[in-house]
């Protein structure tokens, strides 16, 4: 028997969809030494850019991962945009800047290619020894209150504790758990996605043609060589190009369109990935059905604008990848209902800004064009859900449930210059503020894993003999600065009193406690 509990099953997790969320989540599952497999009915990677801007809270995620710094070589800062208005071009910067009391390393949006973070991820799990099953396509997933199985196309039955559905907006996953996808499409508004080299065009900007009802042409840059560009091309009712069954979406035919609508000086070459996009905005009733879970497009899908879709995915699989850990080495089963509690309002509220966002697109004015702080998802707590009770201990600036900022640490090492150095990695981090928070934290060091309480049951208590393990850190022995960086953390955190907070593995506060205080033991 192994760390699933369970001997009579091929492996822990299946998760099935190798987009940049089921990779995520995999990676998430097999840096903790568990047993996944990953499936793709793809016969290979995705190639193209579809979903290139990656928000600063997800490369906090890509941090944790090991990779933020492989992303920021592979990507490049967005340009700003250039809207051309007969023979006037208006500039402006179209993403801002995360402040500097945002507490990240990572306050810009980046350009990366999706078919560039696939690559991150997938060369990171496979270091890990996990091999992608490609071309293996789930026609059935059952599941009974021991396991799940998943039958294959070619006749193969899988078996694991549990299944997870990263497979897109026509999840199998989703319909076999019986979930509903609530929404809408669009099939009036459809847009053409290229990738291709681009003879004429500078790439120093990120182009826009607005046109009379709204078939708009736009051309993002990407990184690289080459003059290789995203081109977003705008149909509307009753345009043949880019409606099923019509149009030449050949490399004549969508020059012939760029030069008709854009610029007719260009040239477009070398294609490697087209695509007709139509506004599609669902969100699943439930993330979860018995041993069923939803990640990413399977769970919600959104407009492009924005860039949240494969953010918020990703996100969710940095939420889920813990539980499931903690779950599968036996905890309460009822932690993972902790997953949509948590999640589910974030994909509600992504949705609806990023359909106002796809709604500004139709015009031409730059304030509807402008990416804010919110899209930056730095903003986003937990704090309320199950996890998070609104009447926990909280210091000035942090509740539990909150995002855990980043800052320096006062007394940095040759491993660790900064908060997030110590957060990295499949662990809980408990940082002690104060000579007797200190003395608390030694006393607890030999604690191998983290009380949890049970959301459904909030007097139960799990210890797992093994599960996500804690690491103690002394960050300051008092909590009086001395220095300015001893007085910036501290205010970070909103320390006045000897402390220990809990930072869950997915970067978020799960626990505050003042130390001599009567309250409980911490939750996560």
């Amino acid at each position: 028997m192994n760390e699933t509990g369970s001997s009579a099953v091929d492996t822990a997790v299946i998760v099935v969809g190798a987009g940049p969320v089921g990779l995520a989540l995999t990676l998430d599952l097999a840096r903790r030494g568990l047993e996944v497999r990953l499936l793709e009915r793809a016969e290979n990677d995705f190639e193209g850019s579809r979903a290139k801007g990656i928000q600063p809270r997800t490369l906090e995620v890509l941090d944790d991962f090991g990779l933020a710094g492989a992303a920021l070589a592979a990507g490049s800062a967005y340009p700003p945009m250039g809207l051309h208005l007969g023979p006037f071009t208006k500039t402006w910067r179209m993403h801002a800047t995360a402040p500097d009391g945002a507490g990240t390393p990572y306050p810009d949006v980046l350009l990366l290619p999706q078919y560039a973070t696939t690559a991150l991820l997938r060369e990171a799990v496979e270091r890990l020894g996990v091999t992608i099953d490609f071309g293996a396509r789930a026609v059935e997933v059952t599941q009974d209150e021991e396991s799940c199985a998943v039958r294959l196309e070619d006749g193969r039955i899988l078996t694991a504790r549990y299944v997870v559905g990263a497979d897109g907006g026509s999840s199998t996953v989703r319909k076999a758990a019986g979930i509903s996808f609530e929404g809408t499409t669009d099939e009036s508004d459809r847009m053409i996605l290229v990738d291709g080299t681009v003879d004429g065009l500078s790439p120093e900007h990120w182009h826009i043609w607005p046109r009379v009802r709204g078939r708009s042409v736009a051309a993002c840059p990407l990184p690289g060589d080459g003059n290789r560009f995203q081109i977003m091309i705008r149909t509307r009712p009753g345009d043949t190009l880019g409606a099923p069954g019509g149009g030449d979406l050949t490399e004549a035919g969508l020059t012939a369109l760029l030069r008709r609508r854009a610029d007719r000086s260009l040239t477009l070459r070398d294609i490697t990935w087209t695509s007709v996009f139509r506004p599609n905005v669902r969100l699943a009733e439930r993330y979860r059905n018995g041993r069923l879970l939803l990640c990413g497009d399977a769970a919600h899908v959104h407009t492009p604008a924005g860039a949240q879709g494969l953010n918020t995915g990703v996100q969710d699989a940095h939420n889920l990848g813990w539980k499931l850990h903690q779950v599968l080495a036996g905890a309460d089963d009822a932690l993972l209902d902790s997953y949509e509690a948590e999640r589910r309002p974030v994909a509600a509220q992504v949705l609806g800004r990023s359909t106002e966002l796809y709604e500004g697109l139709r015009g031409t004015r730059p304030g509807k064009l402008t990416r804010g702080q919110d899209e930056h998802q730095l903003g986003i707590s937990y704090f309320g859900g199950p996890l998070a009770p609104a009447d926990a201990p909280r210091t000035a600036t942090l509740r539990r449930g909150d995002r855990a900022p980043d800052a320096l640490l006062p007394r940095p090492t040759v491993e660790a210059t900064r908060l997030f150095d110590l957060y990295r990695g499949p662990h809980f981090t408990a940082l002690a503020f104060g000579a007797r928070a200190a003395a608390a934290a030694a006393a607890a060091a030999s604690t191998a894993s983290v009380a949890l309480t049970s959301p459904a049951a909030p007097d139960r208590r799990a210890r797992p003999s093994a599960g996500v393990p804690v690491r103690h850190h002394v960050v300051l022995p008092h909590t009086t600065p001395r220095t300015p960086r001893e007085a910036a953390l501290l205010d970070a955190y909103g320390i006045t009193e000897d402390t220990v907070v809990l930072v869950r593995p997915d970067g978020y506060v799960g626990a505050i406690d003042p130390v001599g205080s009567t309250a409980d033991e911490p939750a996560v």
